[in-house]
């Protein structure tokens, strides 16, 4: 099956650029110029990914990143011209599973694009998903078939990158993981350099789960280190 890649961006130029390159790649790419269209494509069209530029008329791109992120869970790349580490952490917190900084590379980008989708396609150990099993935790449970985590029954909206991090601790309660083995396990080596982004990310986690920093249940802060999945519930 074809991929279709929705890629939203104001300046002409860059959205010819980038869709002329996946077009080549293999994808089936829709444009949108403007927060309205890329709204009406998500729903009508429903693309598995999103390119979204940060800096739209109009509604901002984090706007629409939150109200894409409402009503799916379908990945979300940003592109930005922003290179303050504020203003990344605040894309990934709004709901976007990468960020790609321009000027980029398009074979950067692509496999970005690529990474992102393993995410939401693949199980952790490189197994489809549909090959894994339920896994219970106190009370989350794990669907690895359908890609979905509960917590007391109610589904959790969680980001392909949220999910991955879960599935990744959930499996191994005690196991110390480095930010830089979850960065290599999760997203892949192309993302050694940006271990850090996986605070945002389990701090996004652990909100959706109910866990405070001070009194975590599930995932547990190893200081210095990474992250662990509580042995005990």
């Amino acid at each position: 099956m074809t991929i279709t890649i929705l890629v939203v961006d104001d300046e002409p130029k860059i959205l010819d650029m980038v869709s002329a390159f996946l077009e080549a790649e293999g994808y089936r790419v829709l444009q949108a110029t403007d927060g309205s269209q890329a709204l009406h494509m998500v729903s009508e069209q429903s693309p598995q990914l999103v390119l979204l530029d940060w800096m739209l008329p109009g509604k901002s791109g984090l706007a629409i990143c939150r109200e894409i992120r409402a009503q799916s869970k379908i990945p979300i790349i940003m592109l930005t011209a922003r290179v303050d580490e504020g203003d990344k952490v605040l894309g990934l917190e709004t709901g976007a599973d990468d960020y790609v900084t321009k000027p980029f590379s398009l074979r950067e980008l692509v496999a970005r694009i690529r990474s992102v989708l393993r995410r939401y396609d693949m199980g952790t150990d490189g197994t489809p998903a549909g090959e894994g099993n339920i896994v219970r935790r106190g009370d989350l449970v794990i669907d690895n078939d359908k890609f979905e985590a509960y917590l007391r029954d109610s589904p959790l909206p969680l980001t392909a990158t949220e999910f991955k991090i879960l599935q990744t601790l959930a499996q191994r309660p005690g196991v110390v993981y480095s930010r830089l083995q979850l960065m290599r396990i999760v997203m892949g080596d192309a993302y050694v350099n940006y271990e850090r982004s996986v605070d945002t990310h389990v701090s996004n986690l652990r909100k959706k789960i109910g866990d405070s920093p001070g009194e975590a249940r599930y995932i547990l802060t190893v200081f210095g280190i990474g992250y662990k999945f509580a042995e005990r519930l």
